[in-house]
């Protein structure tokens, strides 16, 4: 039985490879990309959304990183804020995982043991993807609130200033599926292909 865990979905990112499309309500398969990570997930204690509001699978808490727009790290900063006193373990997700299923979800959270730090999961190139992750939550405050020392703001900073300081295992996705993302028109196609064949939007 996995264990007991929260989960960030970060939903707030511009597209621009999309031409700002409202990517996370892209219909693939007869489903919201959103609501196919939220089903990958749907046995978090809380979890917390971050982007602008919109109709989902399942209830949801919401929040938006300030300023929107600002990035990963003001996201998951907003994300953490919006949780419940007490949250230890923390799924943070990517709103654009097509293929992800609570197989992957549920191996992340349990192989977050010992004095591991965070869980990521790498794609078939061996590519670490910091948005299909496992994390504790203190570290990941621990790291944000040091940043935020360092440089007098989160917005714009890369994700790799935080996940570089963290001691992290790492699960790989030989098929690339689970990490699949949708970053480009192309890739949409590529969903769309596979889980509904091709429907246009």
């Amino acid at each position: 039985m996995t264990r007991s865990y929260d989960a960030l979905v970060l939903a707030g990112g511009a597209a621009r490879r999309l031409g700002g499309t409202d990517k996370p309500a892209l219909p693939i398969g007869g489903r919201m990309l959103l609501d196919r990570v939220l089903a990958a997930c749907d046995d978090a204690r809380t979890t917390v959304v971050v982007g602008p509001r919109r109709p989902t699978v399942r209830p949801v808490r919401w929040t938006r990183e300030d300023p929107p727009g600002g990035g990963p790290l003001p996201a998951l900063a907003a994300g953490l804020a919006a949780l419940d006193d007490g949250a230890t373990a923390v799924l943070v997700l990517a709103a654009d995982l097509p293929f992800l299923t609570t197989a992957t979800t549920s191996a992340l959270v349990d192989a977050l043991t010992g004095d591991r730090e965070g869980v990521l999961l790498t794609d078939a190139g061996g590519r670490d993807q910091p948005l299909a992750a496992a994390y504790r939550a203190e570290p990941l405050n621990r790291e944000l609130a040091l940043l935020r020392a360092e440089h007098g703001h989160l917005t714009g900073l890369p994700l790799r200033l935080l996940t570089r300081e963290l001691d992290l295992h790492r699960i790989a996705d030989p098929t690339g599926d689970a990490s699949f993302d949708c970053d480009t028109w192309e890739d949409v196609a590529a969903a769309r292909a596979r889980l509904d064949g091709g429907t246009p939007s």
